[in-house]
Parts: structure tokens; sequence; C-alpha cells
């Protein structure tokens, strides 16, 4: 299984205050990751530092090898890294046809969410949360990209849709996309294989395949995401 991005003895901080304490994490190329944890464990964090939104404190970011910890988040995307944040993920003032155009073409997304056709003409910022979700992880779904990050893609989505998400986001990763997701609790629908790193208070409290008879035990015990 080879690495498509990697973060190695990672510091983030924020003001005075230091989100990620040194955090090793690899993101294999054509597999699923899922970062888990409460708000405030660092799992967004961890995703900004790979997109490049924040520079580490100290620590290397990795792509294929290379150091690109300087790269800025614009040069990222251009080699092909997708980040879709949790919020301003979509362009409220414009009308969701116009937002879908901005991200390579309507085609792929309305096959994915054909609950978006009817609301082609509304702007964005009209939608509910789990519309805005469908539209703003469409972005995903609509260009080639080596590498795509996603903050808790399925957020106000139907148990329907967002099974749905979950099986379109995993054909990514059987077309050789790297996919990372941060989610509060572990989704159902994952493609088989999936990693999971549990974060708590900016540092990797787990990590392991979700399927695991290990993972599933620290996430359904007493000190774990579901009980949390």
């Amino acid at each position: 299984m080879s690495v498509e991005m990697e973060l190695r003895a990672v510091r983030v901080r924020y003001g005075p205050l230091e989100a990620l304490h040194g955090v090793d994490l690899p993101v294999p190329a054509g597999t699923a990751t899922v970062l888990l944890g409460r708000n405030g464990s660092g799992r967004t964090t961890v995703l900004r530092a790979l997109a490049g939104a924040v520079r580490p404190s100290a620590g290397r970011v990795l792509w294929r090898g290379a150091d690109v910890t300087r790269v800025p988040a614009h040069l990222r995307a251009r080699r092909g890294l997708c980040f879709v944040p949790d919020l301003r993920a979509v362009y409220a003032a414009l009308t969701v046809a116009e937002n879908l155009r901005l991200a390579g073409g309507p085609d792929a997304a309305l096959d994915a969410y054909p609950e978006l056709r009817p609301l082609l003409p509304r702007r964005a910022g009209t939608l509910s949360g789990g519309e805005r979700r469908m539209l703003a992880v469409s972005r995903a779904l609509a260009v080639p990209a080596r590498v795509v990050l996603v903050d808790e893609p399925v957020l106000g989505m139907s148990p329907p849709v967002a099974a749905r998400t979950y099986a379109l986001l995993g054909g990514l990763c059987a077309r050789g996309t790297a996919l990372v997701a941060a989610e509060q609790r572990l989704p159902a629908g994952l493609p088989r294989g999936t990693l999971v790193h549990v974060l708590r208070r900016g540092t990797v409290a787990f990590s392991g395949e979700a399927a695991e008879p290990a993972a599933r035990r620290f996430l359904d015990g007493p000190q774990g995401i579901a009980s949390s």
C-alpha cells in the first residue's frame, strides 16, 4: 500500500493554543481514511494541514515523499488535491447551477444527487444543511483528484443519502484516489479496508482498520467515540 500524503510530527498552533501535538498520519493511495473525534480533537486541523490551509509550526507534510509543507493551498489544488471544508464550502450568493459550473459541470453532480436538479435556479445560501452538503460534496465527484479531503461529508443528510454519499466517495478510492473524511461518529457504508484514526486533544489515540475487532472495542468502549 503506497502512501500518497503524510503528516510527520506535525504541530499546528492557533495563536497561543496548540491544536496538533506532533501528529504522524499516513494517507494511503486508493484508500478511505476516516478521522474520528469530538469537536476540538484536531481532526479538522489535520485536514487543513494536509490541504495547506494552515502551516505547521513544526513537522512536515509530504506528498509522495516530497516535502510540501510550504506549498500553499492553491498550488496543492493544482497538483490534484480537493478540499471540501465543513463551513463556507459553497458560494452562498450564487445559484446551485453556478456553483456546479465552477466545480467543473453539473452532470456528475446531478447523477450523484438528482435531488439538486429542481434546486438549480436557487441561491446556495437558501438551501438546507443537507442540500448544501450534497452541493459541496459534488465538487469532489466532478473533478479528477489524487487526494480528496472532506470535513463531515454527510452532515445534515438523511440516512439513505448519507449511505449513497459514502458509496460515491468509495468509488473514488476504487479509481485510485486517496480519501480522508473527518467525522464525529463512524459512518455506515464505508468501503472495505477503510482506515480509522481516532484523535483526542490533538493526538492520535488509535489507528487501525474500521473492521478490526480492536477498532470496534475501542470505538464502542467506555472511552470510545460512540460513548462520548
